[in-house]
């Protein structure tokens, strides 16, 4: 466990789930900048402190010992803020110090100081800023933070855009801060102007296979491939399973749910289930499973969790997955290697993991090790689809 260094003390913070053998660290030097920032110019805490995408938690922590008169964490990550729950806890902070958020939930009414943490995603970025802007006053402190790989042009005109003149600081260990001050935008001209445009809505192509031809879909902000049909997901969509019957299928990893969705219109006695870690993503899956299949009646369960993990053993007859290979900047497998090995727990006896992936990822390698087998459904030169069978 590793431990971050501030003016208000030094805390013990994890990932989500802890795992012994992941060597990132659950902060790096754009979280260390902002704090160091705010301790060394004094700036005043007294009032609502709302943090924008903290991801596991190492700013709202260490703010916390700080005492300011309100903490407000913004994240649309289940993982991130179950992180940041436990190194609170750790910490010792109360639990009600803090009002954790997700990006659903209405943001806080006024904020004095507004922290934001560059997500990788531009659309997240924008459609936070437009939902946090009626809060900001011409008194708010605006920073935020990055590092230098993270921070562009097109980033800094957001935060210009919607909230007022934005600079940039220099970097220190490859790390930057963005200043912005808070301009009124009265008129019903500059009201206009900051309309946010998410989520976005657009019609899948006349092309598209499994039934979804010409479908409306809709996105929330910072979900995978947000005005298009994502190229892996197409690629799946053209080797779903057939006959499924009473199946009780898991779209795990759902995005907006179009593949959980091409099954839903193909399968009328399926019995499905979204899951995602993102609040956003799954409020995606949900509102265009309503759309299409709403009027007929037919449910679904909708889950922001983390994957499998809350599944009954045994429990589940399908999971279809598009695993994510990176976990925010970093590239790394380990999320794939903890939904595959949930899904094995998950699924019954003879269950099946149908797995879409770029042919460098290897996955095949991994399906084995955990399964013990796996078979090539079909390929491409950029993509394999793997069936894995739990068999015992």
């Amino acid at each position: 466990m590793n431990r971050l260094t501030t003016s208000w003390g030094t805390f013990p913070l994890t990932r989500f789930p802890e795992d012994p053998r992941d060597q990132l660290r659950a902060w790096d030097a754009a979280d260390e900048y902002l704090l160091n920032h705010l301790a060394e110019t004094g700036t005043d805490l007294s009032g609502t402190v709302a943090v924008v995408g903290d991801r596991w938690g190492a700013l709202v922590t260490a703010l916390a010992a700080a005492g300011p008169g309100e903490l407000v964490q913004i994240s649309d990550s289940y993982l991130g803020r179950t992180a940041t729950g436990e190194n609170l806890a750790r910490s010792g902070a109360e639990g009600a110090s803090v009002r954790l958020l997700t990006t659903q939930d209405p943001p806080p009414e006024r904020v004095d100081v507004l922290l934001v943490r560059v997500p990788k995603s531009l659309a997240l970025l924008e459609d936070q800023l437009y939902r946090l802007a009626p809060a900001v006053h011409e008194n708010t402190v605006i920073v935020g933070t990055g590092m230098v790989k993270e921070i562009h042009t097109s980033t800094l005109s957001l935060f210009e855009r919607i909230l007022g003149p934005t600079r940039t600081s220099l970097a220190v260990k490859k790390a930057r801060l963005i200043h912005t001050t808070p301009e009124a935008r009265t008129t019903p001209e500059a009201r206009e102007e900051r309309a946010n445009p998410w989520p976005y809505r657009y019609a899948l192509p006349a092309d598209a296979p499994a039934g979804l031809a010409g479908r409306t879909v809709v996105n929330h902000a910072g979900v995978f491939c947000a005005d298009r049909l994502d190229i892996g997901t197409r690629f799946l969509l053209n080797h779903l399973p057939r006959g499924l019957g009473r199946a009780r299928v898991v779209d795990l990893g759902c995005g907006n749910g179009v593949v959980g969705l091409a099954v839903a219109l193909a399968e009328p006695e399926a019995e499905l289930l979204f899951t995602d870690e993102s609040y956003q993503a799954v409020a995606s899956a949900e509102e265009n499973f309503a759309a299409h299949l709403g009027d007929a009646g037919r449910k679904a369960e909708f889950v922001v969790g983390d994957g499998l993990a809350g599944l009954a053993p045994g429990s589940v007859d399908l999971v279809l997955n598009n695993p994510p290979f990176h976990s925010h900047q970093a590239t790394t497998d380990r999320t794939a290697r903890r939904m595959f090995t949930d899904a094995r727990r998950a699924l019954r006896p003879g269950g099946e993991l149908w797995v879409v992936g770029n042919r460098h990822l290897g996955y095949h390698v991994t399906l084995r090790r955990i399964f013990g087998a796996c078979e090539l459904v079909a390929s491409d030169p950029k993509f394999v689809v793997l069936r894995a069978v739990r068999r015992g």
